[in-house]
Parts: structure tokens; sequence; C-alpha cells
């Protein structure tokens, strides 16, 4: 992202930071300039995402680097989308459509003990073909029907070929 200085910034209006860190209001973009002149710094522009933009005074020199450093973390953080890095990852349980009693009564347990924790769960269920895709998704009706106490669905039941899924997020 290219770092606006002085200048360079083009905007009428901006969103003003001292030299301090303390919030100055939004200013006109002539008024921030004789701002930075008179106590020796550069204005800088640190987004261009969003109107007016935030801009900060910062001492002579500095300017790029500063910049630079403020809007490093943010650009780390947008990159990290299902890699996880800040957000709690989704428990995932699968299961096939014609699954024996005993084995649903024990991803039931995982599933309710996971809600109960407040963690969200992702139930998937597997169909070889169009003939199991019913089956499946009745499997799935059942789990959301048995965790409704600890649980409920943050997505619709998401039907496809190779079988059927949802989000089940606690209460």
């Amino acid at each position: 992202m290219p770092v606006l200085i002085n200048e360079q910034i083009k905007a009428s209006e901006v969103v003003l930071t001292g030299l301090n860190g303390e919030n100055l209001g939004i200013v006109s973009r002539e008024k921030a300039l004789a701002m930075a002149r008179s106590e020796r710094a550069d204005l800088v522009c640190t987004s261009l995402m969003s109107s007016p933009p935030p801009c900060s005074l910062v001492a002579k020199g500095t300017g790029k680097a500063a910049a630079r450093k403020s809007a490093a973390p943010s650009k780390a953080d947008a990159g990290r989308g299902a890699g996880g890095g800040g957000k709690e990852k989704v428990k995932e349980l699968r299961f096939t459509a014609h699954i024996e009693e005993h084995d649903y009564d024990t991803k039931l347990r995982q599933a309710d003990k996971h809600l109960r924790s407040g963690k969200p769960v992702q139930l998937v269920v597997k169909a070889s073909g169009a003939k199991e895709a019913a089956a499946a998704k009745a499997v799935l009706e059942r789990l959301v029907a048995d965790l409704k106490e600890a649980g409920a669905k943050d997505t619709g039941i998401q039907t496809s070929g190779k079988g059927s899924q949802v989000k089940l997020d606690p209460r």
C-alpha cells in the first residue's frame, strides 16, 4: 500500500491524530498541513479505505517508516482467513448417511460437549450418491433437533452431491 505524506494527501478533510497519539478530530487538509509545519512534523495518511482518511502527525523524516509499521499488523491479520490466526476453529464432526445408533450417540455427545463449552460445531454427513442424499439430510435434521438445547443453527442445512452439512453455534 502506498504511503501518502504531506502534499500527496488529496482529501479535503482528514481525521487527525497528534504527535502524542491524541485525537484531534476532523480538520481540513490545509489546517492539518499547517499544524504539521508548525510542529516540524510530517502529515502521514495511514489508510485510504475510509472517508475522511485517518492521518497522523509524526516526527519529521520518520513518516514512511511509522506508517508502514502501523499498517503492517492489519495487513498480516487480513491474510489469515480459514488458516485460523486469531479466529476460533470450528470443530467438524463427520457422519455417514446410514450411521449405527451407538455411533450416532457418541458423536452427539461430542457435539453437545463442544457446544456447551462455547465452541461452534460443523456437522457433515457424507452421501455416496443421490439416493443417500435424503438420508444424509435426515441425519442432520435429527442432530439439529437433538442439539437444540446446546446450540442453534448458524447456517441452514446445505446439501450438495457429496452430502449435507450444517454449522451450529453455542446458545
